[in-house]
């Protein structure tokens, strides 16, 4: 079973930054493709990012291309989300979630953590 425990949110300024951490814990974490998402409370789970399998590759939303950055260590079983220039909007509970598939559908993701709380203030 993957389990996978997130880290790292907390409160900011808007324009500051934060770093979220996943890590996975079960089958072999290179072989899983990885993703952020993020809700907030009456809204539909909302797609932020994912990578592939070697971290050569990554796709963002359009509402944080060029502020947010996904990355991953396969040495530590680790996946990240850099988030700088943080907005109000961002504020929302973020979940890491891996898949056998790269793609940006919550559908396509199998395992999710508890989530984090991200909360951004003006």
């Amino acid at each position: 079973q993957v389990q996978l425990v997130e880290s790292g949110g907390g409160s900011a300024q808007a324009g500051g930054s934060l770093r979220l951490s996943c890590a996975f814990s079960g089958r072999a974490f290179s072989t899983s493709f990885m993703a952020w998402f993020r809700q907030v409370p009456g809204k539909e789970r909302e797609f932020v990012a994912r990578i592939s399998l070697s971290g050569s590759s990554t796709y963002y939303a359009d509402s944080v291309k060029g502020r947010f950055t996904i990355s991953r260590d396969n040495a530590k079983n680790t996946v990240y989300l850099q988030m700088n220039s943080l907005k109000p909007e961002d504020t929302a509970s973020y979940y890491c979630a891996a898949g056998p598939y790269r793609r940006i559908g919550s559908a396509d993701y199998t395992s999710w953590g508890q989530g984090t709380q991200v909360t951004v203030s003006s």
